[in-house]
Parts: structure tokens; C-alpha cells; sequence
């Protein structure tokens, strides 16, 4: 009898452990986030860990610029954020902070993104659709700097399209 009741047992446990997983939402871990919006070049918005929205400021990249009221889209603008889409749109990415700089004056937080190991910040400078932004002070801006130099001398990006504005 026990050996019925535990094969019995055995059997529906084995049935249970088949039953399908309903799929879960993909999990963000803290210090990354989901883009869920490229605003332009320079600026996304991501959800974090805890569902909160945030814009995010890219430290020490500056695109020209298509969403200030203010000003017409400049050169190379809208490349600059087709290009930023097609690097981080919908994707998981790391946000490092600076602690000198935490928020701009329009409070969006500031900070170093990463697609896996990729610094988007610097790929943005080095294919041509940044400048580095040398008006706050930052760990990376001698690197910066010179993928700005390289990607000018070689005419990559605005360097070539925007050389006569």
C-alpha cells in the first residue's frame, strides 16, 4: 500500500513539473535599466529595476540638436539619433555614474551607458555622431577627446557631412 501511494505520489509530481511557466517579464537589475525611448543623440529614457522612468544624459557625448524649441535641427542631427536608436533602442544597458555629476539642471540623471561591454558614449564620438563634451570635467575625456580627434581628422560622421557649416 505504501509503495502504491508513493508511486501514485511520484506520478503526479512528475505531471506537475510539466504544467508550462507562464512567461515572466524580463527582470532589470539594479545599476541597469531597459531603454524604452531614444529622445535624441544624446538623451533616453529607460525603465529601471523598480519600473520608475528616468531620461538619462549621456556624460561626455554632445550631438547636434533636433528636439530645442529654440533652434532649428542642426547638421547631422537626425543621423545622430537614428544612430543612437539603432545602438540602444529596447535593449538592457549599464548605467555607470560619475559621482561628481549626478543630474543636469533639467534633472535628468547623468551617466555612462554600456550595451554589454560597449560604451555607447565613446562609439557614438568615434563613428561621428558626437562631439565629446568638454565643458564638465569627467574620467573619460581624455579618451574622449581622442576619439573626437580621430574621427575628425579621418571625416567620419558630422566631421564630413557638416565640414562646410
Amino acid at each position: 500500500m505504501r509503495v502504491s501511494l508513493l508511486i501514485v505520489f511520484l506520478l503526479l509530481s512528475a505531471c506537475r513539473q510539466a504544467e508550462p511557466v507562464p512567461p515572466q517579464p524580463a527582470q532589470v537589475l539594479p545599476g541597469f535599466a531597459r531603454v524604452s525611448r531614444v529622445i535624441d543623440g544624446d538623451t533616453i529614457e529607460v525603465t529601471l529595476h523598480d519600473n520608475a522612468t528616468e531620461k538619462i544624459r549621456f556624460i561626455g557625448i554632445d550631438t547636434p540638436e533636433t528636439v530645442d524649441p529654440r533652434q532649428p535641427v542642426e547638421c547631422f542631427g537626425k543621423e545622430a539619433s537614428r544612430n543612437m536608436q539603432s545602438l540602444v533602442a529596447g535593449k538592457a544597458v549599464r548605467l555607470d555614474a560619475d559621482p561628481a555629476q549626478e543630474r543636469d539642471r533639467y534633472q535628468r540623471l547623468l551617466r555612462y551607458v554600456h550595451v554589454d561591454d560597449q560604451d555607447i558614449g565613446a562609439a557614438m564620438i568615434r563613428d561621428g555622431y558626437a562631439l565629446s563634451y568638454k565643458r564638465y570635467p569627467h574620467p573619460r575625456l581624455e579618451e574622449y577627446n581622442a576619439l573626437e580627434r580621430s574621427a575628425r581628422e579621418e571625416g567620419r560622421g558630422l566631421w564630413r557631412a557638416c565640414a562646410s557649416e
